[in-house]
């Protein structure tokens, strides 16, 4: 098992407001780890309110739990290539917008510039998805995503089969154990799993 101390790994938040709270327990374990953990986010994450929360309250609270200001734009996280570089990128949740302009070399989030830093660098970044379309017209992104070099997937599966067929989403508790195969350049295994129902 790779131990997490000293590691200073990025942590993107997109979008998916719905699933935040399977989200930050598992920033939290990652600093009880002894990791140094670096929060960025989105636009979408900095500029919308949901019935799940206010963005602003959303960026407070992992700021206050990893102790570092929110990366919030493309300027702030360019740096995280050459200057300040990760040992690993997180990202969780991913949206499927976030996900197809990864997949596409698209660079217009501070989270996608982040990862985009940290493949640069060849270092492992991680993705945790939640979204609507995975086996939807999101499929050929994912499929990109999961054969290309350095990209490693937290475990993932459908949410809801009957009621929501093209969407998957990933098993949370999953991550601490992904990102320490990532930075020993594995997937961990199996990556299709059953419901989280």
């Amino acid at each position: 098992m790779t131990t997490l101390k000293g590691k200073r790994i990025g942590f993107g938040l997109t979008g998916s407001h719905c699933t935040y709270e399977a989200v930050f327990p598992q920033i939290e374990s990652l600093v009880k780890e002894g990791a140094e953990v670096r929060p960025v986010v989105s636009y979408t994450v900095q500029n919308t309110n949901t019935r799940f929360g206010e963005g602003a309250d959303w960026i407070e609270r992992i700021e206050k739990l990893t102790g570092f200001q929110a990366i919030d734009s493309i300027v702030k996280a360019e740096p995280l290539g050459p200057k300040l570089p990760l040992d690993c990128m997180v990202i969780a949740p991913l949206t499927g917008n976030s996900m197809a302009k990864f997949a596409n070399a698209l660079t217009d989030s501070p989270v996608l510039m982040a990862a985009k830093a940290t493949i640069r660098n060849h270092r492992p970044v991680v993705l945790g998805i939640s979204t609507n379309d995975a086996l939807g017209l999101n499929g050929t992104n994912l499929m990109r995503l999961m054969s290309t070099k350095n990209i490693f997937f937290i475990p993932f599966g459908q949410d809801d089969p009957f009621k929501k067929p093209t969407s998957m989403v990933a098993h949370m508790d999953l991550l601490t154990k992904t990102v320490e195969e990532a930075l020993q350049h594995r997937q961990i295994q199996p990556i299709l799993i059953g419901s989280n129902e």
